[in-house]
C-alpha cells in the first residue's frame, strides 16, 4: 500500500475533479474536495460524502485557503467556452489568483502541487500535432483569451515558483476529455451531440465539420494525472495528456447518431471566433516518462457516456 496522503483537489466536485476524488479516496488517501459550485455539483461527489476519508469544502480559490496537505491538484476553473465566457474577468482571476493562492499554500506546507493546464495554451495551432515545446498561436484579446491567457499565466507562475522557491510542481496540458458527469449544458462537442441525439433534435456542427479534435476518456486522463503526480521530482512538465486519435467533428456527429440510434439531421452554423481548426496532442513525452497512453477507444468511451446522459437528461 502506498503511504496515506492528505490531498487537496480544487474544483473537486467538477467533471474531472469528481473522478479524481473518487480515484484517490479509493486508494485510501484523505481527500479535501474544494469547490464553489460554479460548474461543479454536489451530485458528482454524492457517493463519497459518507466516506470518512473524504471532506467537502465550499470555497472559491480566488481567496486564500489555510489547510495542511501533502499534495494539491489545482483543477479549479470553468473549462467550456459557454461557462468561461460567462464572466471572463472572474475566469482570469480563477486561473491567476487561484494559482497564486494554491502556490502560496504549497510553499507554506511543502506540498507537491499539480496544475491542470490545457491544450488551449496552443491556441489555433500552426504545428500539428502539438508538442510541449510549441509556444502557441493565441489571440490575447479575443473572446477565448480569458481562459487561454489565464492558463498560460498560471503556467508562468508555476515555473517561477519552482525556480524561485524550489516548489515541487507538475504541469499537465489537458486535451479534449469526455465521460460521465459532463454537464448537459456545457456546450462541449461530445455532450452537445449526445444530448441533441438523445432528444431527437438536429445536431449542430459549427463550421463545415472538417475541423479535428482528439477525445480522451476521463478514466484515462485521471490515470495520467496520478502517474504525473507520482513521477520523479525532475519530471515537472508541461506534459500533454490526451488521446492522439484524431477525428473530424462530422465523424463524431455521425458516430453519435449511429450509437444512439437517433434520426437527427446535421445542421451547420458559423464557426465561433478563434475556434481552433486542428487539435491533437503529441504524447511522446507522456509515453516515455510516465509510461502512459490512453487505453479506452472512442466507441467504448462514448457507450458509457451515452448511458450516463440517457439517465441524466
Amino acid at each position: 500500500m502506498p503511504p496515506r496522503k492528505r490531498i487537496l483537489i480544487t474544483g473537486g466536485a467538477g467533471f474531472i475533479g469528481s473522478h479524481l476524488s473518487e480515484r484517490l479516496v479509493t486508494e485510501g488517501h484523505d481527500v479535501i474536495c474544494l469547490d464553489n459550485y460554479f460548474t461543479g455539483t454536489k451530485d458528482n461527489i454524492a457517493p463519497l460524502l459518507e466516506n470518512p476519508n473524504f471532506e467537502l469544502m465550499r470555497h472559491d480559490v480566488t481567496f486564500p485557503l489555510y489547510v495542511e496537505v501533502d499534495e494539491i491538484y489545482n483543477l479549479a476553473c470553468p473549462a467550456s467556452p459557454i461557462h468561461y465566457q460567462y464572466d471572463p474577468v472572474q475566469t482570469t482571476k480563477t486561473s491567476v489568483h487561484g494559482a497564486i493562492n494554491m502556490l502560496g499554500l504549497a510553499k507554506r506546507t511543502g506540498a507537491k502541487i499539480f496544475q491542470s493546464s490545457t491544450s488551449e495554451v496552443y491556441g489555433d495551432p500552426t504545428v500539428h500535432p502539438q508538442t510541449e515545446d510549441y509556444r502557441g498561436n493565441v489571440n490575447p484579446i479575443g473572446p477565448r483569451a480569458c481562459y487561454d491567457e489565464g492558463k498560460r499565466c498560471a503556467e508562468t507562475l508555476f515555473f517561477d515558483y519552482h525556480r524561485q522557491h524550489k516548489l515541487k510542481i507538475k504541469v499537465a496540458r489537458i486535451f479534449n476529455t469526455y465521460g460521465p458527469r459532463m454537464r448537459p449544458d456545457d456546450g462541449r462537442v461530445v455532450s452537445n451531440f449526445i444530448v441533441q441525439a438523445l432528444r431527437g433534435e438536429p445536431i449542430t456542427i459549427y463550421g463545415d465539420g472538417s475541423q479535428t479534435r482528439s477525445f480522451c476518456y476521463v478514466d484515462d486522463l485521471v490515470e495520467g494525472f496520478v502517474r504525473l503526480m507520482d513521477s520523479a521530482d525532475d519530471m515537472i512538465g508541461p506534459v500533454n495528456l490526451g488521446n492522439p486519435g484524431e477525428f473530424t467533428i462530422k465523424q463524431l456527429a455521425e458516430l453519435v447518431i449511429k450509437m444512439t440510434g437517433a434520426n437527427s439531421e446535421l445542421v451547420y452554423e458559423p464557426l465561433p471566433e478563434d475556434d481552433p481548426l486542428q487539435r491533437c496532442p503529441d504524447i511522446s513525452l507522456a509515453i516515455e516518462k510516465l509510461d502512459w497512453q490512453p487505453t479506452i477507444q472512442l466507441e467504448q468511451g462514448l457507450e458509457k457516456t451515452i448511458a450516463y446522459f440517457a439517465e441524466a437528461i
